[in-house]
């Protein structure tokens, strides 16, 4: 990812998903393209699809909880969380 938005959310009334949607508005508004990767705390991703709404989600501890990095992701350097 050479561009990235880092988003904060910690509302309890949306889901993962709500959040993200969010997050990638904005990027979208801000950037002119939609999102294909997010990176989030681990914690985050309990339960949650490798994917959604065509954004790859993956887990990165360097990420705090409740904040979304977002970007468009490079073929060279995609790889799924394990």
């Amino acid at each position: 990812m050479k561009v990235g938005t880092l988003w904060f959310d910690n509302s309890q009334q949306r889901d993962l998903r709500g959040k993200l949607e969010r997050a990638a508005a904005y990027y979208e508004q801000k950037h002119g393209s939609r999102p294909n990767v997010c990176y989030v705390h681990p914690s985050m991703l309990v339960g949650a699809p490798p994917e959604i709404d065509g954004i790859r989600l993956f887990e990165s501890n360097t990420v705090l909880p409740h904040h979304f990095w977002l970007g468009i992701g490079e073929k060279t350097s995609i790889r799924p969380a394990a």
